[in-house]
């Protein structure tokens, strides 16, 4: 079916709608002029300022330490997850699904709001730790969805194979059933990765005053204007997310081989 004049206009203004602003920082972090309008030059200095800016690394490495452990963490507890439901015969299994992916249509400030009235009930100063624990509780649904989807294309014959030919179920496990869900696995936890790097509304709720991570780092440098910094480090994490999300993509379509 060909698309007609009129949607065909509307696609390509949507499009330009949301990513002609996107355009327009990543070319403004090359230019030279410290001002955010006017255009002087293509020059590299502002990401050279930016790899010289030592609180801005120190977010970086903070940012980069919560998104590795959470999404290793969600990665583990998602995937036994997915294997428990996938075996899973009772009738409220289509109840404890819906429980599970639940984090994923809940809006994130009321995320926020729980994690740190949690953590203050129980007395856990905000620091990393609460950070790790709260990213890894919103990370983990996303692999859990990923490695269900692929556990739903596994057959149990291979398995039964296995354990016929006097395999135990956790040999069994690691020799044919992690293989080919592996990729699942790694394109979850890459998509965990990128979803706990760009967070900024939990991050404000469960962060402590000795910790910043970068998506905070950012935030709180906009209230004082946008600089061609600012800009540069943009297009760094732009060009990061985009590489995660395609690698999560590219785990993801990985056909099993048998």
């Amino acid at each position: 079916m060909k698309m007609g004049k009129g949607p065909r206009v509307l696609f390509v203004f949507v499009l330009l709608l949301i990513y002609l602003p996107v355009a327009v920082m990543v070319l403004y972090s090359f230019n030279s002029s410290s001002s955010a309008i006017l255009w002087e030059g293509a020059s590299l200095k502002w990401y050279e300022r930016l790899l010289n800016d030592r609180d801005l690394l120190v977010a970086l490495r903070n940012s980069l330490i919560l998104g590795l452990t959470s999404s290793v963490a969600a990665g583990v507890i998602g995937t036994l997850g997915a294997i428990g439901l996938a075996k899973m015969k009772s009738k409220a299994k289509g109840i404890i699904d819906y429980i599970s992916l639940l984090p994923l249509m809940i809006p994130e400030i009321t995320l926020g709001v729980v994690f740190m009235l949690f953590f203050s009930a129980i007395g856990i100063p905000f620091g990393m730790f609460t950070l790790i624990i709260a990213h890894t509780s919103f990370c983990i649904p996303y692999v859990l969805m990923v490695v269900k989807a692929r556990l739903v294309g596994l057959p149990e014959s291979y398995v039964e194979a296995a354990r016929d030919l006097g395999a135990s179920r956790v040999r069994a496990f690691f020799t044919i059933t992690l293989p080919l869900i592996l990729p699942g696995i790694i394109s979850g936890m890459l998509l965990s990765f990128a979803m706990s790097l760009d967070d900024v509304v939990i991050c404000l709720f469960v962060t402590g005053a000795t910790v910043n991570t970068l998506p905070i780092k950012i935030y709180t440098q906009t209230k004082t204007g946008i600089t061609p910094e600012m800009n540069a480090l943009g297009a760094v994490m732009l060009l990061a997310t985009l590489v995660l999300i395609l690698l999560s993509r590219l785990f993801g379509r990985r056909r099993v081989r048998v």
